[in-house]
């Protein structure tokens, strides 16, 4: 299983699509700082596509890469982490 790529090293134009997205779905410091937790442990994600719910916001990704951010309330696709 790989591990979830960091901020860094995402190449630019899906950084940039997360951070619009975040700005979108207004999600708070104190979210991110969960978000950020969790990606400095180096988690393990599938190779397909998963998702981790953190309640108040979804972050959905394929393989190492995170690809979006949904809401709470909306349905996201493959592995639930």
């Amino acid at each position: 299983m790989p591990q979830i790529e960091t901020w860094s090293r995402l190449p630019p134009p899906l950084r940039d699509h997360l951070i619009e997205r975040m700005h979108e779905r207004h999600i708070s410091l104190e979210d991110l700082n969960q978000l950020r937790l969790w990606i400095e442990s180096t988690p393990k994600v599938p190779e397909g596509v998963w998702y981790k719910d953190f309640g108040s916001f979804k972050l959905c990704g394929e393989g190492k890469y995170p690809k979006t951010f949904l809401r709470a309330g909306q349905p996201a696709a493959g592995e639930k982490l």
